[in-house]
């Protein structure tokens, strides 16, 4: 295929070193704002080209990626829509849906757009955080598929069924309630953390020294980047500030057991979050 990806950061960036290493693009452009992700796309081998024009980028390519941030994603897919034919794939790989979704619901394109969300990432950002392999075993959620033309989807299950991505359906309403849950509010979480270190342990030289294990893994979400988060939490407001309510609520309930020397409590609870081995194993 020819493949163009608009957004070269990690996951457009990634998805275009695993389309090549598997063999299912034998060309891909690239377009971004940023005439330094253009440099380093190219420097990386990223991409074969860049292009300034979108429509141009667009009409060229059997699958389109669109792989920018949320809030941009708003405006951007209609743009793509607006040239695609019935022989195109449009997907984008954003972590929220019903807004999006709800934003190209009328479009007279819609059925060529396939809405999906790769489950995987890390916590860095640009051209250069582009990785190989990052979606192996990983969990690809496709979402509202019955919105989509039975062909365009069946492109998205064979390209990413080569990625040996594992495939899960659901509606967009669903799907931002689980992520949630899942992937946002450890993010908000992390941030948290952070900034909690940040005003209480003043010395930067102690924090270096004595941070690793634990608390490294659990802050490391910290470094992602506000110009993909903050949309994010823009558009998923309402699920956010539901889980973020239920971990207040746990975090208060842990604070209390410790003021009052419950230590047996304590002990139940951290018994009871050991379950999740079962599950993440």
């Amino acid at each position: 295929m020819v493949v163009t990806i608009i957004g070269i950061g990690l996951i457009g960036g990634s998805l275009a070193l695993s389309l090549k290493e598997a063999g299912l693009a034998h060309h891909i452009i690239g377009v971004d704002r940023s005439p330094e992700n253009q440099r380093q796309a190219v420097a990386l081998g990223l991409v074969d080209e860049v292009e300034a024009d979108l429509a141009a980028a667009v009409t060229r390519a059997d699958l389109v990626v669109v792989a920018v941030p949320m809030d941009a994603m708003l405006g951007v897919l209609p743009q793509v829509l607006d040239v695609a034919t019935e022989r195109q794939t449009v997907i984008d790989v954003g972590s929220t849906k019903a807004t999006l979704l709800s934003h190209v619901d009328s479009h007279p394109q819609r059925a060529r757009f396939v809405a999906v969300h790769p489950m995987a990432g890390t916590e860095y950002s640009g051209p250069s955080a582009a990785v190989p392999g990052l979606f192996r075993e990983k969990t690809l959620v496709i979402c509202d598929a019955a919105r989509s033309a039975n062909d365009a989807v069946a492109r998205v299950e064979a390209v990413f069924g080569r990625l040996t991505m594992r495939l899960v359906y659901m509606d967009a309403a669903a799907h931002d309630l689980h992520t949630a849950y899942i992937s946002h509010i450890s993010h908000i979480t992390s941030f948290a953390l952070a900034l909690t270190v940040l005003e209480k342990e003043k010395e930067e030289q102690q924090i270096f020294a004595l941070a690793s294990g634990g608390f490294e893994s659990t802050v490391r979400l910290a470094k992602s980047s506000p110009d993909m988060w903050v949309p994010i939490f823009r558009q998923n407001r309402v699920n956010v500030l539901d889980v973020l309510d239920e971990h207040i609520h746990q975090l208060q309930h842990l604070r209390e057991l410790l003021a009052q020397e419950d230590y047996s409590a304590v002990y139940q609870q951290i018994q009871q979050a050991n379950l999740i081995k079962k599950i993440l194993k």
